[in-house]
């Protein structure tokens, strides 16, 4: 049952073959089994201690149409659900018991799905020190790799990939602002979307920057992906059917390939001589790397994060009492340091006027128009090297599993473009030239 996509699950929910409370309390067991303890994935931070209530309630119901009804899902811990706590895993914001869904939370639940719990995350999305190991937090601890517990678990949204990766859940939620939708799907063998800037509500949700951040689906396949996509946004997404792979044109951007593992590079070469040998169009556009990205969220994340802690039932309200709260216990609460918080509370001004933070707005625009520009010859750009321009402009983009590396732990590509049914369209086509990558072995 864990190895099944969240598709498969729901049409056997649908059928009434399989019982919603019957895959809660498989999931939870699972939970329990590989994921809690001193030897566990520390992936999950919190269960939701109404999840097989729920799920008895939906068994009851005949009217089964919702789109994710009855699906168990995990959601990010910088993401609002009612009842239990968003903290960003830092002990600083351990108190805050969440009573309002955040709006993408809300669609989740009107649109069928059950919220399993939330998941371990890099300590406020990794912008808190410049070494931060990826997955770690004060509140979680160190989220574990499921394929090799030596490996990187990923970027801030860890917790998420590894619960999928691991079968822990149907689906689970991340956030993105620079690769931790994608980046961390990649390592994970899973899929990851990250939409278009502005495709969902951030209400509700611990920021970095408002210009930047995006929430996301993290699942087995894109398929389940776009399902859960369009169950998070206020209205549904229309159904993306894949191209013809003959009408399939693909940018290849090989910015910083040397950034890249060179048996990823292999793997997406190969790849691309298989599409071109099917007849799709592949070509070599340049995009750049980083720009502005670090300015925009220097000046944007004290504003966006007292914004949310003023409306929150967290007691510590500022950025300053956060700190405060670190330098009480700096081992046992910020072992890794604190950089980036206290750049933004001695450099930032809080109120985003700053000439900098102005210019970099400006270029980010500026970049927006010339990338878009380059962007209509194509459906779907592969990053080939090593390229953060898709989330510095707000463009949608895609990972996906491509096969096992030589050292058996999963490999993944990204993909990105300048329109959100265009790039699914090709993600779906380019997706069934992949191989699919199995649960971990001592999780199957």
């Amino acid at each position: 049952m864990f190895n099944k996509s969240a598709a498969e699950q729901l049409q056997l929910i649908k059928k009434g073959e399989l019982g919603i409370e019957e895959l809660v309390r498989m999931y939870l067991e699972r939970i329990e089994a590989y994921d809690q303890g001193a030897d566990g994935l520390a992936s999950v931070s919190e269960l939701n201690p109404r999840a097989l209530e729920e799920a008895r309630k939906m068994d009851s119901q005949k009217d089964r149409r919702a789109p994710l009804f009855g699906l168990p899902i995990l959601i990010k811990d910088n993401i609002d659900v009612e009842g239990l706590h968003s903290t960003s895993g830092s002990l600083a914001l351990a108190d805050n018991l969440v009573h309002k869904d955040a709006d993408v939370t809300a669609n989740l639940k009107r649109n069928g799905a059950i919220v399993l719990g939330k998941t371990n995350m890099t300590e406020f999305a990794n912008y808190m020190a410049e070494y931060m190991p990826g997955g770690y937090s004060s509140r979680g601890g160190q989220v574990m790799h499921a394929y090799d517990r030596q490996k990187n678990p990923g970027g801030s949204s860890s917790g998420s990939g590894v619960a999928v990766s691991a079968g822990l859940c149907s689906a689970a939620i991340g956030t993105d602002t620079f690769f931790s939708i994608v980046g961390c799907a990649t390592l994970n063998g899973i899929a990851g979307l990250k939409p278009a800037h502005g495709s969902l509500s951030l209400r509700g949700i611990i920021p970095i920057s408002h210009t930047l951040d995006m929430a996301g689906p993290m699942t087995r396949d894109l398929t389940d992906a776009l399902h859960v996509y369009s169950a998070m946004r206020d209205t549904p997404f229309e159904e993306v059917k894949p191209k013809n792979v003959k009408e399939l044109r693909i940018g290849v951007n090989p910015f910083r390939t040397k950034r890249v593992p060179e048996e990823r590079v292999a793997m997406t070469d190969e790849l691309m001589d298989i599409l071109k040998g099917e007849g799709a169009f592949v070509d070599v556009v340049h995009h750049p790397h980083k720009i502005a990205e670090d300015e925009i969220m220097h000046y944007e994340f004290r504003h966006a994060l007292e914004a949310y802690l003023s409306t929150s039932n967290a007691k510590r309200k500022t950025l300053a009492e956060i700190l405060a709260f670190y330098e009480e216990d700096p081992e046992g609460r910020m072992p890794h340091g604190y950089k980036y918080l206290r750049k933004a509370l001695e450099e930032a001004s809080g109120k985003m006027d700053e000439p900098e933070y102005m210019q970099a707005l400006k270029t980010r625009e500026a970049y927006r128009r010339e990338v878009y520009q380059s962007l209509e010859t194509f459906d779907a750009v592969l990053m080939s090297g090593h390229t953060g321009i898709m989330h510095f402009i707000g463009a949608p983009s895609v990972a996906l599993p491509i096969g096992m590396a030589k050292d058996g732990t999963p490999m993944g590509m990204i993909l990105y473009g300048k329109d959100e049914r265009e790039l699914f369209s090709a993600a779906l086509t380019i997706e069934r030239y992949t191989e699919r990558v199995p649960l971990p072995q001592k999780y199957e």
